[in-house]
C-alpha cells in the first residue's frame, strides 16, 4: 500500500488521538491552573504528530527518518511530563497508565516506520 497523505499513517492517527486526550486533561482542574505545565505537555504532544506530518512531506527518506526521530523524542517528553502530572495529582494513576500506554504505542509505531525506512534498498 502506498501512503499518499500523512493522515493515512497509523502513528500520526494515534498521535492525533493522544494529543486530543492531553488537551482534554489540560482543561481539567487543577491542571488547567498550571498554564506553564499545560503549555509544555500540549506542545510536546503536538510535536509528536507534527513531526510525523512534516517528515512525510520531506524530500528524502533520510529527512523523514530525522523527523520521525524528533517525534519519538517528543513521545519521551510527554511520558516524562505525565509523571509530573501524576506527582502533582493533576491526573489519577489510572489515567496516567492509560496516557503513558498510548504514548508508548505511538512511539512503537513511529519507531517501526523509522526502521522500515532505514532498511537497505533492494534496488
Amino acid at each position: 500500500m502506498v501512503i499518499k497523505r500523512f493522515e493515512e499513517i497509523e502513528a500520526w492517527q494515534l498521535a492525533r488521538q493522544l494529543t486530543k486526550e492531553i488537551y482534554l486533561e489540560s482543561r481539567k482542574h487543577p491542571m488547567r491552573r498550571d498554564w506553564r505545565f499545560c503549555s509544555q505537555i500540549q506542545s510536546a504532544a503536538v510535536s509528536i504528530m507534527s513531526n510525523i506530518a512534516e517528515g512525510f512531506l520531506a524530500q528524502t527518506d533520510e529527512e523523514f527518518i530525522r523527523f520521525l526521530t524528533y517525534s519519538i523524542r517528543s513521545s519521551g517528553e510527554v511520558q516524562s511530563l505525565l509523571y509530573v502530572a501524576l506527582d502533582n495529582e493533576y491526573i489519577t494513576n489510572e489515567r496516567f497508565e492509560d496516557l503513558y500506554a498510548q504514548t508508548q504505542l505511538v512511539a512503537r509505531k513511529t519507531t517501526a516506520l523509522k526502521k522500515y525506512l532505514e532498511r537497505p534498498s533492494t534496488v
